[in-house]
This record gives C-alpha cells, structure tokens and sequence, in this order.
C-alpha cells in the first residue's frame, strides 16, 4: 500500500515537472518583449504601438484558440496536444529569426497564438488542476507558476547572454530568438516521450450504446459555458491579466524616465516577468491555501493591496528618485501580481467544477481571463507613443488602478458565492 501510493505521488510530481518545462518554454517566443523590448524595436523596427498591435493579433486568435480548446481540450490527450502546441511555436520561432517584414511578425505572433492557446494552455491547466486534492490547488499551481519561473528564467538569462556574448546586435538577437526556437521544440519531444495519455472514459446511453466522444466534448463544452459562476471566477483572472499587462511598461519607464542602460533593461525585464514568478508562486500558493484557506479571499486581499501600492507609487517623485528605488519598488508592486497570477486558476475548484468538464471550464476561464491581450497592450502602447514621458506613463498606471478595483469588486462577490455554498453544504 505505502509503495502504491510512494509511486503515484513520484507519478503526479514528475508529471508536474514536464508541465513546467513546457510552461517555461512555449512563451518565450511570444513574449520576446520581455527580455528584449528595446532589441525588438530596433531590429524589427517596431514602435509601441505596433508591438502593442502584434500582441493583440495573438489575442484575436488567442480567443479564437480558447473558444475552439473548450472542446478540443475535452476530446483529445495531452500527450498529443502538448506536443504540438510546443513544436509548432518552435518552427514559427524559426522563421521569426529571418527578421521578416511588419506583416510577416504579425502573422507570426497569430500563428503562435495558433498552438499556444488551443493546443497547449488550456490543456496544461486542466492537467495540472487533476493533480491535486481540493485543498491543494492553491499550492500545485503555485508550484507550477514557480517552476515556470525558474524555467524562464533559466532560458530567458541563456539567451540574453547569448544576445551580449555576440554584441547586442542584430546577429546576437537573431542568435536568441533561434535559442529559444530549438529549446521549445527539444521540450515538445520530450513531452511526447514523457507525457502519458489521458485516460478519456467511456459513455454509455440509456440503452447501453456508447455515446460519441465528440458529443460527451460537445456536452461538457455547453455546461461549462452555461455555469453563471465559472463566469465571475473567469473576469477574476481578466482583472488580474490587465494589471499584470502593464509590468511590461516598467520596463521602458525605467529606462525613459530612470535612464536605465539597455543591457541592465534586458536583465530588469527577466526578472520583472520571470524572476518573480519564483518568489510569487509559492508565496501565493501558501497564503492562499494556508492564511486566507481561499485562493479566491486572497485575490480578493491582493487586489485592494495593490490598488494601494499603486496609487503610492504614482505620488513618488520619480525624477528626482535614484534609480535603485525605482527598481525595487516596480518589483515590488510586480511581485503582489504575481502572487495572484500563481493561483487565479485555482478558484475554479472552490466553484465545484466537475472533473470531466475540467478542460471546458479551463478553456472558458482562459478564453476571458487572457482577453485583455486583445485591447490592454495596444492602449498601453498608444498612450506612450501619444503622451511621452512620465505623463503617458501615469496614464498607464491609473488605468492598471480602476482594474484592480474592477477585481476587487467582483472577486468580493465571488466570495459571498462561495461563502454561502459552503454554508450550504454545512447545513
């Protein structure tokens, strides 16, 4: 009994960490901007707007890929779809390092999008939720936001290395963007080795006639759209997406307004987006699990602490201020974000999604929680290119304040909901 149960928990952690490797990897592509916004603009010849706009092509088809994973997600293993997802991006990745024309980047970032948000996330989420118990969901995705983070890190610092080790130049941007292609694509095989397939069960009419997969996929997709609080739980994480889109503009606030070299801009942007993952992840998965015994009070807790955290940075005199304490004060706001993107999934357990729609309800919640990619980098970036300088940037910074509020109201009503469901259950 002790070794069954010694080898399933070997089973559930060593998948966990071809999760992570995977998660760490496929959006180094997509996300170049955060080691390399400055490069990016000078060798693709891009301003932030048109970076900005790139973003939101990956999100048109971005919810497009989520809207089609609600059934994809259901009907096929991940065995299959992880693969798939992780080589594709690496092949795309490929041609992105050809430094093709504005369009060619536009159709690039769709592309990717493309095996991304439909054959890979959704299905990592709902892979990860049945990993773990009811009340370890706050520390299993924890767990994998943290791993990601050490993985992204890892890969991000590699290339950027690579990127200075051949002079900061186009030749050393071009070398990382094929770095991090051939990592994604080595990981997409070892995910189809590693990964085992999903057992997909069986269903049986009134008359004992099994009944289609594609139609029990097709059912679970429409209870998961018709569940009223997957809805609430999902505009929960569409809050948090927002505010963490606009960590991306410390990274050229610092060196506009701090004058940051370009170099130290690379290393700053690595750790804003990756590095805090590390410390984000687990730290959110403990109080979530631990102190608040909610994922859902503590995005609830987070979101109020961040709207004050912001609302103090904006009042800072920041052209006056030594650079140090601009860094570690962005960090610091990044970090709260980063606690609540460790576990805004978790929520939908304490809404008592079923396991078998668990693919469906994953897909929902990330075709809405990621929908700010859509509009929230293309206005970011406008504001910039439109109001230069520190003004553009509180213009920035308020909006990433009003959606925080936005969060806190209905993540608070989240809570009553599932407050009197466990009432409920107790009576």
């Amino acid at each position: 009994m002790f070794i069954e149960v010694a080898k399933t928990q070997v089973k559930k952690w060593f998948t966990l960490c071809i999760l992570i490797l995977g998660g760490g990897t496929i959006y180094k592509l997509s996300s170049l901007k955060d080691a390399f916004y400055i490069p990016m603009q000078k060798y693709f010849h891009l301003s932030h707007t048109q970076i900005g706009f790139a973003i939101s092509v990956y999100a048109i088809v971005q919810a497009i890929g989520y809207a089609s994973s609600i059934y994809i997600a259901g009907r096929f293993s991940k065995r299959t779809l992880i693969p798939i997802g992780l080589v594709g991006v690496g092949v795309t990745g490929i041609y992105l390092s050809t430094f093709p024309g504005y369009y060619g980047i536009l159709a690039s970032w769709g592309v990717m999008a493309l095996f991304t948000e439909t054959a890979f996330w959704p299905v990592l989420i709902k892979s990860v939720k049945l990993l773990g118990e009811s009340d370890q969901q706050g520390r299993m995705f924890g767990f994998l936001e943290a791993g990601r983070g050490i993985v992204d890190t890892i890969v991000a610092f590699s290339a950027l290395g690579i990127f200075i080790c051949l002079g900061s130049k186009s030749l050393g941007f071009r070398a990382a963007i094929l770095f991090f292609a051939l990592i994604i694509i080595i990981v997409g095989i070892i995910s189809y080795f590693f990964l085992e397939d999903d057992i997909i069960l069986q269903t049986f009419d009134k008359g004992g006639e099994e009944i289609s997969k594609n139609k029990v996929a097709l059912k679970g997709a429409i209870q998961a759209i018709k569940n009223p609080i997957l809805w609430f739980a999902s505009f929960t994480i569409f809050c948090v997406y927002t505010v963490y889109a606009g960590l991306t503009y410390f990274i050229p606030f610092l060196k506009e307004v701090y004058g940051m070299p370009v170099a130290l801009v690379g290393v700053y942007g690595i750790i804003n987006q990756y590095g805090l993952k590390i410390i984000g992840g687990p730290i959110g998965g403990f109080l979530a699990d631990k102190k608040f015994k909610s994922a859902t009070k503590y995005l609830r807790f987070a979101f109020l602490l961040s709207i004050i955290a912001m609302a103090i940075f904006i009042m800072l005199p920041h052209g006056k201020m030594n650079i140090y304490i601009g860094v570690i004060t962005t960090l610091g706001f990044g970090a709260i974000v980063f606690t609540q993107r460790a576990v805004f999934f978790a929520p939908l357990d304490e809404i008592d999604i079923p396991k078998e729609i668990s693919g469906a309800a994953a897909s929902v919640a990330c075709l809405v929680g990621y929908a700010p990619q859509i509009f929230a980098f293309t206005m970011y970036g406008y504001i910039l290119d439109h109001k230069p300088g520190i003004a553009g940037y509180r213009y920035v910074f308020l909006i990433m304040i009003a959606f925080a509020g936005m969060g806190f109201i209905i993540s608070n009503h989240l809570v009553k909901i599932v407050n009197k469901k466990n009432h409920n259950i107790q009576n």
